[in-house]
C-alpha cells in the first residue's frame, strides 16, 4: 500500500513537469528600447515543447519579478485565495501579489514586455539576469542578482543543512 502511494506521488509529480516543464539556469541579458527582454533559447524551447502559451508577471520576494506559466499561477491562485481574509498578513499579501500581477504572451521572437511598475519595483534599468527556479523564473536588475549572489552564496551549506535536516 505505502508503495502505491509512493509511486502515485512520483508520478503525479512527473505529470506535473511533463506539462509545464521545470526552469533551470542563469542567464544575463537586457531589455530593448521598447522595455523587453528575450528568454534563454532553452526556456523557448521548452515553451514550445510544453505548449505554453501564457506567463504572469508579478511582484516576488527580495526585489525581483516572478515569472509562472499559467498552470503553476492557477496553483498558487488556488493556494493564496484560500488564506484568510481576515487575517491581516493574508490581506496585505494578496494585495501586493496580485495587484502587481500581469498576463503575459511570448511574441514570435521570443520576447515578453516586461511592465513598467514590475521594472520600477525590481528597480530594473537595463541589464537583467533571468534565473529558472524549478517550478517559476525569476527575474532581475543584474547588480542585485549580483550583490544577492555574493552575500548568500557562503550561506548555501547552511541553508541546505538547516532545511534537508
Amino acid at each position: 500500500m505505502l508503495d502505491r502511494l509512493f509511486f502515485g506521488n512520483i508520478v503525479r509529480l512527473w505529470y506535473k513537469v511533463e506539462q509545464s516543464g521545470m526552469w533551470y539556469g542563469e542567464y544575463s541579458h537586457s531589455l530593448d528600447d521598447k522595455d523587453r527582454f528575450i528568454l534563454p533559447a532553452k526556456f523557448r524551447h521548452r515553451i514550445k515543447q510544453y505548449k505554453i502559451d501564457t506567463f504572469f508577471l508579478t511582484r516576488g520576494l527580495e526585489e525581483c519579478i516572478f515569472m509562472l506559466a499559467s498552470r503553476e499561477w492557477k496553483e498558487m491562485e488556488e493556494k493564496f485565495k484560500n488564506l484568510s481574509f481576515t487575517k491581516k498578513q493574508s490581506r496585505f499579501f494578496n494585495r501586493l501579489y496580485f495587484s502587481g500581477a500581469y498576463e503575459v504572451n511570448v511574441d514570435p521572437q521570443g520576447r515578453i514586455l516586461l511592465p513598467n511598475s514590475l521594472k520600477e519595483f525590481a528597480g530594473i534599468k537595463k541589464e537583467i539576469v533571468i534565473a529558472g527556479v524549478a517550478d517559476r523564473i525569476e527575474i532581475w536588475d543584474r547588480q542585485k542578482w549580483q550583490k544577492f549572489y555574493r552575500e548568500n552564496k557562503q550561506k548555501f551549506e547552511e541553508i541546505a543543512e538547516d532545511i534537508f535536516e
